[in-house]
């Protein structure tokens, strides 16, 4: 049931993704799987992850745009949750010179059991390749600093640890 949502998210993404995103001088950022923290962030004794997918367009100047999803269910729960997801538009972003892309913009927070934050801002790190070599990073804005799983406690953001690709890939083209 995940990898169909996050399926269904991918193509109804790609669809979104404007006729420019093919222009010279656009980089396409994109892909959707799993991923794995590598660790157990929240005490619970499982190795957490996510069900992931994205498509931005990178069209330079930081400029961007595109959607993203990042959902932690079922089998990755985190925070002692049922249900976590970060889902919203890209509005900005770079390329950055170590091969990754970093994108931002502006979503929802679900929590399930209808705690729903409209209008979090969100920004993305994203470095390219399949299982065991892609990642993503991914920091939620002003809000739920200091609990399982924030990196950098104190800065008031919740900064999650690097998450590489376990099913799925992450590309640049």
């Amino acid at each position: 049931m995940k990898r169909l949502i996050v399926l269904l998210t991918v193509t109804a993404v790609i669809s979104f993704v404007p006729a420019f995103a093919s222009a010279a001088g656009v980089t396409m950022v994109h892909g959707g799987g799993t991923g794995s923290f590598g660790a157990d962030l929240d005490g619970d004794g499982r190795i957490d992850g996510s069900q992931f997918g994205l498509v931005v367009a990178m069209m330079g100047s930081g400029a961007a745009r595109g959607s993203f999803l990042c959902l932690m269910a079922g089998r990755s729960q985190i925070l002692g949750l049922h249900l976590m997801s970060v889902q919203g538009q890209v509005t900005g972003g770079t390329l950055n010179p170590d091969g990754s892309a970093s994108f931002s913009g502006t979503g929802s927070v679900n929590l399930g059991g209808g705690t729903i934050f409209q209008g979090v801002p969100f920004r993305v790190t994203a470095w390219p390749g399949g299982p065991g070599v892609g990642k993503m990073q991914l920091t939620v804005i002003g809000a739920f600093d200091g609990v399982p799983g924030d990196t950098i406690s104190g800065n008031n953001n919740y900064d999650l640890p690097n998450e590489t690709v376990a099913t799925g890939q992450i590309a640049m083209t």
